[in-house]
């Protein structure tokens, strides 16, 4: 199946493009929600995140110590890159079985990623879509949707690669500025996907 890649920064508008995207009838996969639930159910994550960062990383319970890892890899880049290098291989696999429920008649399917290119695993999608939106747009998206300040939100922007980094891996792109319509630019790409995977289809068959 032909793997569409999205990703784009805090407060880009990504997951509103993901949206129209299901509308269609495209299945996403969202892999920070994923990622989330995996931490509690993946058991060689579990092993892993308890043998890095102490038991205490769970409650008794089973649930994630949110608190204690955060306060770990909070500004400890050594720390949050071994969280990753442990996270990151646990979602590729998620993403891989959610991928073998897909009915065949599903001609594309959207990888919804906010570390796309941190994480490499844009090189596991055979395309790439980028949501962009200007700098003061974004953030005073976040601080209106997330309730915190200006420098709480540049904190968690300056975490993520910038936009021209992320514009040289891309393939696509998708303006979110709230003068382009999304909606129309998710289907001409809609529709440019569809040709590709047809192609690809007839070429297999």
């Amino acid at each position: 199946m032909y793997k569409v890649g999205i990703t784009g920064g805090i407060g880009s508008g990504k997951t509103t493009a993901c949206k129209v995207f299901e509308v269609l009838g495209i299945p996403v996969f969202y892999a920070d929600t994923v990622a989330k639930e995996i931490m509690c159910k993946d058991v060689v994550l579990v092993a892993g995140i308890k043998s890095a960062f102490g038991q205490e990383s769970y409650f008794e319970d089973g649930k994630l110590n949110n608190k204690h890892i955060v306060g770990i890899v909070f500004n400890n880049e050594e720390a949050l890159a071994k969280l990753n290098a442990l996270v990151h291989p646990a979602v590729f696999r998620a993403f891989d079985a959610w991928e073998e429920t897909l009915p065949k008649s599903v001609p594309y399917s959207l990888k919804e990623a906010a570390l796309l290119f941190e994480s490499g695993s844009y090189k596991m999608c055979d395309t790439t879509t980028l949501v962009t939106a200007p700098y003061e747009m974004k953030l005073k998206r976040v601080m209106q949707r997330d309730g915190v300040s200006a420098e709480q939100v540049k904190a968690r922007i300056n975490k993520q690669l910038n936009d021209d980094e992320k514009s040289k891996l891309a393939n696509h792109f998708i303006v979110n500025d709230e003068q382009k319509s999304i909606i129309e630019q998710v289907m001409a790409l809609h529709q440019q996907f569809l040709k590709v995977a047809e192609s690809l289809k007839s070429a297999n068959a």
